[in-house]
């Protein structure tokens, strides 16, 4: 008989429809660490945080399901050699998040987060304007040494770094608005209709043709630190950085630097390599940046699509059928 074990207890409301879930299956929700600790001994399916103690004592284990999409918290040494097949939350955040970049780009191509600053002032200054020339407002015309005209989108390009579903979701939308879409991803060799895909190796031309580049990937081993001033310098003067990937990714004195020169006309982060991002950081001052707090995945549908996937895979266990959203585990993805 297959059991599933719960830890960090799961709330009433959700437990019931698990218990639907798993049928005949012994569901066991978990209060405290002992708990879990004793009842992990016989059970097929671990729904929750496993620890090395856990899984030290698991000796049944077939499953192991991540509450979380990002697995950089979550891995170690022992889950990635053990035999058990670990599932993670990936896919239900994609439209949401490729929301949050569409709104980042149109801030910039519109200068909407330098009106947004004026509006606080009680200012009228129209950059650009008809002459495409600033003349009042910040500066003589330009941020960081670029001009500050407004943009027309669907001659832009975007450069999307990891085309997985949240990249891929993206690239869809930037179609839309008539962007021309470049990507690189290590794995993925299918795109969506119009984009133009290569492996890491056609990362310079990435970044050299793009004027948004979106950093789309997962924090992995190969991916940790892997953005710093070079891959700055390769992009254009007049590009602006995205990144909602993840933040151990892109070197916070690099992007500063690079800001701070003119390396890149701006930039748009909702993940950062220290968060909270010290009140004191650069970045909160400088105009050509809009700061978010890692929220670019918050959307009232998120709950819902969890526990969609939690029972669908519950059931798929149950039935012993492939699993969704099987993680290759020693690539945290």
């Amino acid at each position: 008989m297959k059991k599933l074990l719960l830890h960090p207890p799961i709330e009433a409301a959700r437990l019931e429809k698990i218990q639907a879930a798993a049928g005949a299956m012994t569901v066991v929700n978990a209060a405290t660490a002992p708990d879990a600790t004793r009842e992990i001994a016989d059970a097929t399916g671990f729904i929750g945080k496993i620890t090395p103690e856990l899984l030290s004592r698991a000796t049944r284990l077939e499953w192991v399901q991540s509450p979380t999409a990002s697995l950089e918290h979550y891995m170690f040494p022992a889950l990635v050699t053990h035999p058990c097949t670990l599932t993670n939350m990936r896919g239900l955040f994609s439209d949401i998040i490729a929301d949050q970049v569409m709104g980042y780009v149109i801030c910039f191509t519109r200068n909407l987060h330098l009106y947004v600053r004026q509006q606080v002032a009680r200012k009228w200054n129209p950059i650009g304007g008809d002459t495409n020339t600033l003349t009042t407002g910040y500066g003589p015309g330009r941020v960081s040494g670029v001009d500050l005209a407004h943009q027309h989108l669907a001659d832009c390009t975007m450069g999307i770094i990891g085309l997985g579903a949240i990249g891929a979701e993206i690239a869809v939308r930037a179609r839309a608005f008539g962007m021309r879409v470049r990507a690189v991803d290590p794995i993925r060799t299918e795109a969506p209709a119009g984009v133009e895909l290569t492996g890491l190796d056609g990362t310079d031309a990435l970044l050299a043709a793009s004027d948004y580049v979106v950093i789309a990937a997962p924090h992995t081993p190969q991916t940790e630190g892997a953005f710093g001033l070079e891959s700055f310098r390769r992009m254009k003067p007049t590009a602006r950085f995205i990144n909602i990937g993840r933040g151990a990714i892109v070197s916070l004195d690099a992007l500063t630097e690079a800001l701070r020169t003119g390396l890149i006309a701006g930039a748009a982060l909702d993940v950062y390599e220290t968060e909270p991002l010290p009140a004191a950081h650069p970045l909160w001052g400088m105009e050509n940046v809009i700061l978010t707090p890692h929220i670019a995945g918050y959307s009232p549908r998120i709950p819902e699509r969890h526990l969609e996937v939690m029972l669908d895979n519950i059931g798929r266990h149950r039935r012993g059928e492939p699993l969704r959203n099987v993680v290759r585990k020693a690539e945290w993805f």
